[in-house]
């Protein structure tokens, strides 16, 4: 039994200015828009001192959020802590991309599909195509001005429409960022699916989630909320996290018994993964 997870996923925000043909996010009707203050302070209070990933996004764009610079420095009084984004470059118009650098960002994943604004268009991510390239090398040349630590990753998700364009988009961002890669797409839950691929889950061993509204869900492909394993509004976050169904649930996905869960029985997810050394499957 894993004591305490490696990473925490808090969705400060339900807001995202994309529209992602691949992503659930349009369909979701779950609120509220913004966790209330004292819910994210309550996550990260009751898990100081355990070094912890925190990632303050997950079915939403973060730096939509213009809290998300106090959200950090509240992390960042626990030495142990490290914290992770992902984004989509298109940011609120008033987000402060220097206080959040100097708050303290270790790694950070920028989502751009399409080296060409045709082809970005056709992704239906949304938003300015050139705007939000600007936006990612700001933000680039900003970590540089600070002097900060911060990774910078910038990827593209291999689709038909972005093929011919991954080498010149890998070229171009290797110059300006850490690294550029070429990412698969996810596999979300219930999106076509009839069916579970019968294994194991890698995702759920070592993470936590939790939506706007204090609930922690089993996964971050939960759109809809259908894998609740607690209420942090209620519960601490040791309880959720060593508790039932949490507990349970983790035990039937170390078996690969996706079909017992709802939220796992229409799930393929990691179909391409190493299972051979997977204790007890």
């Amino acid at each position: 039994m894993v004591l305490f997870p490696k990473f925490i996923q808090i969705e400060t925000s339900v807001v995202c200015n994309s529209n992602c043909i691949f992503c659930p996010h349009k369909e979701m009707e779950r609120g509220p828009d913004y966790m209330e203050e004292w819910i994210w302070k309550k996550i990260i209070y009751e898990s100081r001192g355990k070094g912890i990933i925190y990632r303050p996004f997950m079915i939403n764009e973060p730096f939509v959020d213009l809290r998300i610079p106090e959200v950090i420095r509240y992390i960042r009084k626990d030495p142990t802590a490290k914290i992770e984004f992902n984004s989509n470059g298109n940011f609120h118009p008033k987000f402060d991309i220097n206080a959040a650098l100097a708050a303290g960002i270790d790694w950070i994943r920028f989502s751009i599909d399409g080296f060409t604004e045709e082809t970005f268009k056709k992704s239906g991510r949304g938003g300015n195509f050139n705007k939000i390239v600007s936006n990612v090398l700001a933000f680039i040349e900003e970590r540089n001005r600070q002097g900060s630590n911060c990774h910078v990753e910038v990827r593209m998700i291999d689709l038909d429409i972005t093929r011919n364009e991954q080498k010149d988009f890998v070229n171009f961002w290797k110059e300006h960022a850490d690294e550029a890669t070429i990412t698969q797409l996810y596999s979300w839950p219930w999106s076509g699916q009839t069916g579970c691929f019968p294994a194991p889950c890698p995702k759920i061993k070592n993470e936590m989630f939790f939506m706007t509204d204090g609930r922690a869900v089993l996964c971050c492909w939960d759109a809809f909320g259908r894998g609740i394993v607690g209420d942090v509004t209620t519960q601490t976050v040791e309880e959720i996290w060593l508790g039932n169904p949490n507990q349970q649930y983790r035990q039937m996905l170390d078996k690969g018994e996706r079909e017992k869960i709802h939220l796992c029985s229409r799930c393929d997810a990691f179909k391409g993964y190493d299972f051979s050394k997977w204790q007890g499957y």
